[in-house]
């Protein structure tokens, strides 16, 4: 699969707001957390697209991932992939070539029981924390 990562503009807000909420809903309904309103306005409240890259398959929106510099960690943000591109490899590629370009230790979250984890795992990353909707996980800088 040809894919691609370009730097977000703000005009991809609104496709990421609604991209997010499909791809976030059936975790969130599955934790009774899904809120239509919510799933979007999280990520209009968060986005900054000076850390925020588009990927595209084809030309088109296939997904989104960000790094977020705070203090001594990067945050790993908003990584979505359409369903049509999940399980094909993407993920891994995508993530791969994020985690070679980004230097230091990597924090993120993700919801409880989301296939998504597993991902994260064989990426090296480790859970540092949990609650009863977020798993924090971190990748020391290798």
């Amino acid at each position: 699969m040809r894919w691609t990562l370009r730097p977000a503009k703000p005009t991809d807000l609104e496709d990421l707001v609604e991209l997010r909420a499909v791809v976030m809903r059936p975790d969130l309904e599955r934790l009774g957390r899904y809120d239509a309103h919510r799933v979007r306005q999280r990520l209009r409240d968060g986005f900054a697209p000076e850390h925020t890259q588009i990927i595209e398959v084809g030309g088109e929106l296939a997904g989104s991932i960000a790094v977020r510099p705070a203090e001594d960690r990067r945050w790993l943000e908003h990584f979505y992939l359409a369903p049509q591109h999940q399980g094909q490899g993407l993920g891994t590629a995508v993530l791969r070539t994020v985690l070679d370009r980004t230097d230091g230790t990597v924090w993120l979250n993700v919801l409880q029981g989301s296939p998504a984890r597993k991902l994260y795992e064989r990426h090296g990353f480790v859970v540092d924390s949990e609650d009863t909707v977020d798993v924090f996980m971190v990748r020391k800088f290798l």
